[in-house]
């Protein structure tokens, strides 16, 4: 209590009430928490009750540690205290009041990692380590929706964030664009971070890697980079395609390649292509690439894709009715990143026209994409693009000719036409120089299968539908 004001006694009983409340969670949390995690996270937050407990603020001593906080505990610190209050209390973050402190200019480097005073030393380290590994702390396992276009993928990232340095090292991931290689990332860093809060990760991007390289050229300071990328313990790189035609650059990576497997770190890279797909790439660096795991990740079929648009409208704070998100799921099919912009579009016509999200709502939020879409997705687009892609004519698609080196295009036209068309499987037959059905169905699985068995047929058909998507 601040000298000079008296409190009463009901104030007071209501802040000792307020403190039990809080120190209940906080046992809670000790049981649930490995003995690190939680003196390094939990631990140092101190708390205030409102007197009529409607809200509990959790105050956190820096910016850093709050955007962690929020994102890997603050939805369990909530539920645990309405768990034991027995009724809804809204609960908040701050940064905790430094008024006490006086007023001198500190960098913001360590103003944003200034730690409170019971702090371990691997935790200030910690907190230091947040601000240089540009991790995203919202990515993680938790905010990941989980379907069988990425579950190999998941499971292996999940391994590899609770044992690294063991299996699938490195982890390679690959993938079109927007299909959430990035956010798996993000997540094993979050994830290995909570764990071992001292450990060295670094998240990059693959031309980031490259300026880096470029820098130390030029200003000799070879030492400082490798001393920064070989002591790493995880280190995350994404789009290696990029090194294509860097000879440093690859040449760099390699010494670091080989230092950090040398000492147990671990490796986790994405491409948009499987390694021996990668160009210009040395082939002693895709051999290393293609040593550990290579994994791929697919376009979320329909269930999933609804999933994802539910997940991230309750993540904006609205309830997306399920036959509004069957709609969109079914008209929005290349990736979550078109999918995000399909529901960011639909909230804000909602909001601006102050109507309800309803199936015609979204068929006017998004009236443009879909016209887009019908005027580019026809059979006949699709014969065009794989004739280009496997360099035959047109003409064959629907000719009556069988050697391997047309039939198998065609085939893979029609199980194309089949996925991404309205079409019934006797039109898209008669499109195909009047073939029988059963000849489109026989397609249709044979590629449907083999998709699943053969890494560079499912790498052509992810480029095939890139291209036809636009």
């Amino acid at each position: 209590m601040t000298q000079g004001h008296h409190s009463s006694p009901n104030a007071q009983v209501a802040h000792g009430a307020g403190q039990s409340l809080w120190q209940a969670c906080i046992d809670q949390l000790a049981q649930e928490l490995p003995e690190q995690q939680f003196n390094t996270w939990i631990k140092p937050l101190t708390a205030q009750v409102a007197d009529d407990f409607s809200k509990a603020t959790i105050f956190v001593a820096n910016r850093f540690k709050l955007d962690w906080v929020r994102a890997q505990y603050a939805g369990r610190i909530s539920a645990l205290l309405e768990k034991i209050y027995g009724q809804s209390i809204h609960t908040e973050l701050a940064l905790t009041p430094r008024e006490n402190i006086a007023r001198t200019y500190v960098s913001p480097a360590i103003a944003a990692f200034e730690a409170a005073p019971d702090l371990g030393q691997a935790a200030e380290e910690a907190a230091a380590n947040g601000l240089r590994n540009r991790l995203n702390t919202a990515l993680t396992f938790d905010t990941l929706v989980e379907g069988t276009a990425n579950r190999m993928a998941r499971a292996a990232a999940m391994h590899v964030a609770t044992m690294p340095g063991h299996l699938y090292n490195p982890l390679f991931i690959y993938g079109g664009v927007g299909l959430g290689k990035t956010h798996l990332m993000h997540a094993v860093g979050n994830k290995l971070l909570v764990d071992r809060p001292d450990a060295k990760v670094l998240y990059i991007h693959a031309e980031q890697f490259v300026s880096d390289v470029v820098k130390a050229y030029q200003r000799k300071t070879f030492d400082e980079f490798k001393e920064r990328y070989h002591s790493l313990d995880l280190l995350l790189i994404d789009d290696v395609q990029f090194f294509a035609n860097k000879d440093r650059t690859q040449e760099e990576f390699f010494n670091a390649f080989e230092a950090l497997l040398a000492k147990k770190s671990h490796i986790v890279m994405t491409s948009d292509t499987y390694p021996k797909g990668l160009a210009d790439i040395h082939e002693r660096l895709v051999s290393r690439f293609d040593s550990g795991l290579t994994v791929a990740i697919e376009p979320p079929e329909l269930e999933m894709r609804v999933a994802i648009l539910i997940n991230k409208a309750r993540a904006e704070g609205t309830e997306m009715p399920e036959e509004v998100a069957f709609f969109v799921a079914k008209n929005v099919r290349s990736n979550v990143r078109e999918l995000e912009g399909a529901l960011r579009k639909i909230l804000a016509y909602s909001r601006f026209n102050q109507k309800d999200i309803s199936i015609q709502l979204a068929r006017e939020a998004l009236r443009d994409l879909l016209s887009i879409q019908n005027r580019q997705i026809s059979v006949e687009n699709i014969q065009k693009t794989v004739a280009d892609y496997y360099k035959i004519k047109v003409a064959d698609m629907y000719s009556k000719k069988r050697p391997a080196s047309i039939a198998r295009p065609r085939q893979i036209a029609m199980y194309l036409a089949k996925e991404l068309t309205q079409k019934s499987l006797p039109e898209i037959g008669e499109l195909f120089g009047g073939r029988d059905h059963t000849t489109v169905l026989h397609a249709v699985r044979k590629i449907s299968a083999e998709r699943q068995q053969l890494t560079e047929l499912n790498q052509q058909l992810h480029v095939l539908e890139q291209t036809l998507k636009g």
